[in-house]
């Protein structure tokens, strides 16, 4: 490797050992977050919350129309964010309807949204 493909990498091993025993405990309260994000990874799912987390409630087939898919597709990936505990459903006669499972989902993807908005937006010179 060149030295410039190496510069994000630091040349000794060392650590800060106040840091590390202060902060290490906390390392587990990450577990079962990366399993959020891969839920929220696909495409078709992260417009599924998105749109949820502007409306109470939707049914199965407002969804499909809102985001273009077919209502068995729209019905897979809701049972797989339900099962992600990410989405809720109650049934309504012949009628499905979902709603965001809590608060902390719409937070994440309200936050993510406004992420990928900065992202897209070129920074204009003044």
């Amino acid at each position: 490797m060149s030295p410039k493909q190496r510069d994000d990498v630091c040349e000794v091993q060392c650590f800060d050992d106040e840091k590390v025993n202060r902060l290490k405990p906390f390392a587990a309260e990450s577990e079962g977050v990366a399993k959020i994000f891969k839920a929220l990874a696909d495409d078709t799912r992260a417009k599924i919350i998105h749109i949820l987390s502007m409306e109470d409630e939707l049914c199965v087939c407002d969804i499909a129309n809102i985001i273009g898919s077919s209502i068995a597709n729209t019905s897979h990936h809701l049972r797989l964010l339900r099962n992600m505990g990410l989405a809720k459903y109650r049934k309504e006669g012949k009628l499905v309807f979902y709603s965001l499972d809590d608060d902390h989902v719409r937070h994440l993807i309200t936050a993510g949204v406004e992420h990928a908005k900065e992202q897209r937006t070129p920074i204009r010179a003044t």
